[in-house]
């Protein structure tokens, strides 16, 4: 059986990577997200969210015993062994919950959203790494207004990622997203196009 193409898709926080990613899926392209993952894995009951309070303590959950993602983002922020110790926890479950998904996913290729595929250890993982890009500047204003968060805080969640170079530096593909969200809708459609192509010269 051949191989299927894999396209790692990421970019800053708030570049447009959900919009991005909405409209593959509206293409039929199956989408396994990284995020969506890591909510899978730190469900009540699970064992990532039992490793989670072993090391961080009940601090970290809800009234309800769910996990206060809040609280444990601006805990891991302000703390870098901290968060090194929740990727160690939390990133082999992930993998694995999306290596599960993409085996059972059907498709010509598939997407893989990874914000961090470019600071952590996936690109490997992909055949091509696609970058939503935009200017920082806008980044720090859509995440301010999206998170509810304060111009030091969302620098600070800014400067936990690879900078705008980096991913650049790394990407094979680029979807710039500097006019507006149709814009962005037809530029994923022509990347769709482009990738229905090489994953055909992959099968072949």
């Amino acid at each position: 059986m051949a191989r299927r193409l894999r396209i790692g898709l990421t970019g800053g926080v708030a570049s447009g990577k959900s919009t991005a990613a909405a409209r593959f899926a509206e293409r039929g392209v199956p989408v396994i997200d990284a995020d969506q993952a890591a909510r899978t894995v730190v469900a009540a009951g699970q064992p990532g969210l039992a490793a989670v309070i072993e090391r961080f303590s009940p601090s970290v959950l809800t009234p309800g015993g769910e996990l206060d993602r809040r609280a444990l983002r601006d805990l891991i922020f302000s703390d870098p062994k901290s968060r090194r110790d929740l990727e160690a926890i939390l990133h082999p479950l992930i993998n694995a919950e999306m290596e599960r998904l993409e085996k059972a996913a059907k498709g010509h290729y598939v997407v893989m959203a990874i914000p961090l595929l470019v600071e952590g250890d996936a690109a490997g993982r992909v055949d091509r790494i696609l970058v939503v890009d935009t200017d920082e500047s806008v980044q720090l204003q859509r995440l301010m207004a999206r998170d509810g968060i304060d111009a030091d805080q969302a620098r600070a969640i800014l400067a936990a990622q690879a900078r705008r170079a980096e991913r650049l530096a790394k990407a094979d593909d680029v979807l710039e997203n500097d006019g507006t969200v149709a814009d962005l809708r037809q530029a994923v459609d022509r990347m769709h196009e482009r990738y229905l192509s090489l994953a055909a010269a992959l099968r072949s």
